[in-house]
Order: structure tokens, then C-alpha cells, then sequence
């Protein structure tokens, strides 16, 4: 079975290869020719995994599957959420988006948050969703040098140390994306 994976990141495509079950070839966007950006511009993170997957379909014709990952911060109602990517401005830095929400944490005593994953499969005319959630708070500095995005100062619940510290393994074990791969590598091998 051909299951295209809506990414553009070959080193996140070749991870979650190692995952799938033997019998699925996984392909990139660039393996389907598709080098256009997918939209997102649904209010929800759900909403957003669900288009790019229907945009595949569509366009594309491919059974396939698509993720949208947010941070949800409690003091700031769930910010940056859907935006996470682009929080601090469209040009998607990393570096801009923690600082912008260590500014806008700097007084609060709730730091509570949690990384949610969605991941949205069409799979022969039917689609499937899957959330991983990882619940944490959010540091006062950042740590660590690996991983990416807000991983710096995200730390999971009963652990010292932020995503950024861990080791790679550990975060997908733990971690939101981790574990919803797993609900979807457990439904596809049923």
C-alpha cells in the first residue's frame, strides 16, 4: 500500500517510515510532485489536519495522511494554539515565537501547557483522526539545544528537563506526536 505523508521534511518522513508497518511505502510531497503549500486556515488544529489531507485527495488523488501539531497555554487561553507556528509573525522563527511567549508569560504563575498533535488519514474514501497530547508547562528561560520549535521551553509533566534536553527517543515516546503515530500505526495494522 502507497500512503503519501503530507511533509516536506524528509528526516520526519524517514522517522515515521521506521514506524509504519513494512507492507506501507510512505511518500513525501516531493514523491508526488507537489511542491505547492498546502493551505491551513482552519480555526483548529484538527481543522487544519483534516484540509491538508482532503487537499491531497482531491488534487492528488493519493490515500494519505496529514498532522498539525499547537501549543496550548492555560493562562493565555490556549494561545498560541493554531498559530504556533507563526505566532510571533508569518515568517515561522522559532527563536521569535518563545520569545514572544516568555514575554507574554513573564508575570504569570500558571505555566501549565500541552503540545496536541492531530493527525487526519484518508484512507479509500473514509477519514480517520488521531490526537496525541503531551501536558507540561512552560519554563522561564530556555534549554537545551536539540529538537525544534517551542521544544526549548517545554517541559513534559514529571520531568526536569525540557524536550530540547532529552534525547529523541524519549520526546517520541512521551511526546504528542509519538503518540499519535502510534494510534495511527495501530489502526492501520488492524
Amino acid at each position: 500500500m502507497k500512503l503519501v505523508f503530507a511533509t516536506n521534511n524528509l528526516n520526519k518522513l524517514k522517522e515515521v517510515q521506521a514506524l509504519v508497518p513494512d507492507h506501507i511505502q510512505l511518500l513525501s510531497l516531493v514523491d508526488i510532485g507537489c511542491a505547492e503549500d498546502i493551505p491551513e486556515t482552519q480555526p483548529t488544529i484538527e481543522g487544519n489536519a483534516v484540509q491538508k489531507a482532503e487537499y491531497l485527495v482531491k488534487n492528488y488523488g493519493y490515500n494519505c495522511f496529514a498532522d498539525d501539531t499547537g501549543l496550548e497555554v492555560e493562562a493565555l487561553n490556549g494561545e498560541p494554539g493554531v498559530y504556533s507556528a507563526r505566532y510571533a509573525g508569518p515568517l515561522r522563527n522559532s527563536e521569535d515565537n518563545m520569545d514572544k511567549l516568555l514575554k507574554n508569560l513573564k508575570y504569570e504563575h500558571n505555566r501549565n501547557a500541552q503540545f496536541k498533535t492531530v493527525i487526519a488519514l484518508h484512507l479509500n474514501g473514509e477519514l480517520e483522526t488521531f490526537t496525541g497530547i503531551c501536558k507540561g508547562e512552560i519554563t522561564t528561560e530556555k534549554h537545551g539545544k536539540k529538537g525544534f520549535g517551542y521544544d526549548p521551553i517545554f517541559k513534559a509533566e514529571g520531568y526536569e528537563k525540557t524536550f530540547a534536553e532529552i534525547s529523541f527517543e524519549e520526546k517520541n515516546k512521551i511526546g504528542h506526536r509519538g503518540k499519535a503515530i502510534q494510534k495511527l500505526i495501530g489502526f492501520l495494522n488492524i
